[in-house]
């Protein structure tokens, strides 16, 4: 498939699509209108809706917010599985697949969101140590004068 949006080419949104995709086709054999069923399709698109939005912010914090929001997302529905395997809807071993995908998403955003914090966080330890050895070699020229 061409890509055409920088999002596209993440790994985990890719990941999140293939969830979209398993989870509708699970959704399809409940024939029963029940809550954690349609909870799951709104918590997993929005898995991949938050992945979009935040990687098209400029501002890290508010990419990493958005990061958040999806991986709480994908947290929800692991929930939802649960619930309907509490409520005899579907049997355990019909989300094992699902849960490793949602766990493979969780430790893709994690990873992704601690990678752009620590990045944020060494380049403002790098400018603070050149400024403060510039302070420094200009006290020292000012003594030396």
């Amino acid at each position: 498939m061409r890509t055409y949006f920088d999002h596209e080419k993440l790994q985990v949104y890719q990941e999140a699509i293939q969830f979209i995709s398993w989870s509708s086709k699970l959704s399809s054999g409940i024939q029963n209108r029940i809550a954690a069923k349609d909870q799951l399709d709104r918590a997993a698109t929005s898995i991949a809706l938050n992945i979009a939005e935040g990687n098209g912010k400029f501002a890290i914090k508010d990419r990493c917010r958005y990061l958040e929001i999806a991986r709480g997302s994908a947290f929800e529905c692991a929930a939802c599985l649960d619930v309907m395997v509490a409520k005899g809807i579907i049997k355990p071993e019909d989300i094992l697949l699902g849960k490793e995908q949602l766990l493979r998403i969780v430790s893709m955003l994690v990873k992704l969101i601690q990678s752009l914090t620590n990045r944020v966080a060494e380049e403002a330890i790098g400018y603070s140590a050149a400024l403060h050895e510039q302070e420094q070699e200009q006290e020292h020229e000012k003594e030396n004068e």
